[in-house]
């Protein structure tokens, strides 16, 4: 089962209830009301005779000839607003309680005492992660980067065990067993310690399987990286439509808002259920642009309708009058109204950047000559009026070009800026590994990079991400084992033999059908961009025969990555309390 599958273990969990009765209540906390919206509707629940979703800490009404799905996390929270529905007067006739992941012995003997003749089933599903698409989770956790990477951070370790426990429910809903590997690195530790606690807890968690039999090795291998191994993935202006869309455009929890021709407020949901979103999200806006007004063209000459150009107050029009192609032109219209909003912005001020920009991160021009000195191509962006972020966007990736840069040079920088009281943004990157201020004689050896020089790119968009590289480098075996050592081996596919070029066109052949299968999982500690999630769909499609998953704590946008770094050097809000004072 791929992540865009998973709504079938949320639907046989509701299908196990059907053996016992017809339910109708099913209570959720946060957490998991955001799991079961990711992979299905109300609807899906109402033919399964669920007719009513409540939150498990809000006051509900109790109906005590039905009996209630519990479907949460194993918190003490949880489990203690769990017994109070059913210490004193109970609201519901019985429970059927399904816990996310394991449950600790505490809470559940807390469970066992207080409400135990209520409880018909008990069970640990093992799905404490987002699917957020068909090849992309997230542990739903944007605070575990304060907790990692902040220097005054009191519960690093705390964070990375959680993220552990996800990562083994992610692999157990998947049914895979992992080899384990990581990116080696002098300064940082995150990488390996949360490697050693994988590892660890899938060898726990397969030490029995439901036959009594110790579970092997399958054709998988998980590679854990932390967010410093490519800062200039998620500070660069991306021109493919989802990531121009989130950087850009103003998406709150993947919510599109814009007004339409009469003035009203619309939105609209960019997910997978979007099939033409799905389709495009991935392409350059130039493309984006060019195909979705020739969609609207079909329809219209579907319906003999008068071509002409295509705005906005035409596509209202057909509309009322195509009842019929309603839907399909909701979407088309959406997606014309959202590309056009990310042109306004391109044209506006980011194609300009962009040029700089590229040539700093790829280290060369168009022409593919090198870029010999990056201050002169940094200099054009700070005198033009850009704003300060996309002036602080140049900076870190003139800095990240070189390696890092002296002090002087950097003060000069700041005040060039004008972020004197707001250098946390350019300075707190060393928390996560990567060089910003380094002595004159220092020389930073750079990672070598695959050629792409025989690629078709657009200009505009000629950098690639580390992980792409990494990720074609793991399918084809070629990860130095010094750079990568193995927390535990891989299967024997992984070890050589197998190997598949990701660039080559695919070839049937009994290779492939022994690598039938086979997956990479990647997770990047500290977030991921999307340009980094796209890449595992391409990698994905040019080898075909090994399934790429990428995933985080989160997924980052660059204004959001930012703001994390910034606040980095924030300390803790200490607490103490007054006590008062008697007169006496």
């Amino acid at each position: 089962r791929s992540l865009g599958n998973i709504s079938s273990k949320s639907v046989m969990l509701i299908d196990h209830y059907r053996l016992h009765s017809s339910l109708q209540i099913m209570i959720l906390d946060s957490f998991t009301t955001k799991l079961l919206s990711s992979c299905c509707k109300m609807s899906d629940l109402m033919s399964e005779k669920i007719t009513i979703v409540e939150d498990l800490f809000k006051s509900r009404e109790p109906v005590p000839e039905m009996k209630a799905i519990y479907f949460m996390s194993p918190t003490a929270k949880c489990v203690d607003a769990f017994i109070a529905d059913f210490k004193s007067k109970p609201k519901y006739k019985a429970a059927y309680v399904y816990f996310t992941d394991y449950c600790p012995d505490d809470l559940f003997n807390n469970m066992k005492l207080h409400c135990a003749k209520y409880i018909r089933v008990c069970k640990e599903i093992n799905m404490c992660f987002m699917p957020q698409e068909a090849q992309v989770f997230t542990c739903d956790n944007p605070g575990a980067f304060q907790s990692i990477y902040s220097p005054n951070s009191q519960d690093k370790k705390k964070t990375l065990e959680t993220l552990a426990d996800q990562l083994v429910t992610l692999c157990a809903t998947l049914d895979e067993y992992p080899g384990v590997r990581y990116k080696k690195d002098s300064n940082m530790e995150n990488a390996k310690a949360l490697a050693e606690l994988v590892d660890d807890k899938l060898a726990r968690h397969y030490e029995l399987d439901d036959s009594g039999k110790k579970k092997g090795k399958t054709q998988a291998q998980l590679l854990i990286v932390e967010r410093g191994l490519d800062p200039v993935s998620p500070i660069l202006h991306e021109l493919t439509y989802q990531a121009m869309a989130y950087d850009l455009v103003d998406i709150e929890n993947d919510t599109y808002k814009y007004k339409s021709k009469d003035g009203s407020e619309k939105q609209a949901l960019l997910n997978e259920e979007d099939m033409l979103w799905v389709k495009l999200r991935h392409k350059h806006i130039a493309e984006v642009s060019e195909q979705i007004p020739k969609m609207v063209k079909e329809i219209s000459a579907n319906k003999k309708q008068p071509d002409g150009k295509i705005t906005i107050s035409n596509l209202a029009q057909m509309m009322k009058k195509m009842p019929a192609f309603r839907k399909q032109l909701t979407e088309k219209t959406i997606h014309l109204q959202l590309a056009e909003d990310c042109m306004k912005h391109y044209s506006n001020n980011v194609e300009k950047l962009c040029k700089a920009e590229q040539d700093l991160a790829v280290g060369s021009d168009v022409e593919g000559v090198k870029v010999k000195d990056p201050m002169r191509t940094l200099l054009p962006v700070l005198l033009h009026p850009y704003s300060t972020h996309d002036k602080i966007r140049a900076v870190l990736l003139y800095i990240f070009s070189l390696s890092g840069t002296t002090d002087e040079n950097l003060s000069k920088l700041i005040q060039h800026v004008k972020i004197e009281d707001q250098r946390e943004f350019i300075l707190n990157w060393k928390e996560l590994g990567v060089p910003i201020i380094t002595s004159p004689s220092f020389f930073s050896r750079k990672p070598t990079r695959r050629d792409r020089s025989q690629e078709q790119t657009y200009n505009l968009s000629r950098w690639t991400p580390v992980i792409k590289d990494v990720m074609e480098d793991a399918v084809e075996n070629k990860l130095d084992t010094k750079e990568w050592p193995h927390q535990s081996e891989c299967p024997a596919a992984w070890n050589g033999s197998g190997a598949v070029s990701a660039r080559q066109k695919h070839k049937a052949s009994s290779l492939d059908d022994r690598r039938t299968g086979s997956r990479l999982i990647i997770f990047v500690l500290g977030g991921i961009c999307f340009s980094e999630m796209r890449s595992a769909y391409e990698v994905t499609q040019a080898v075909k025969s090994c399934e790429v998953i990428i995933g985080s704590s989160h997924i980052l946008t660059p204004t959001s990555l930012l703001d994390d770094i910034k606040a980095l050097s924030k300390r803790p809000v200490e607490t103490f309390t007054i006590e008062e004072r008697s007169n006496a």
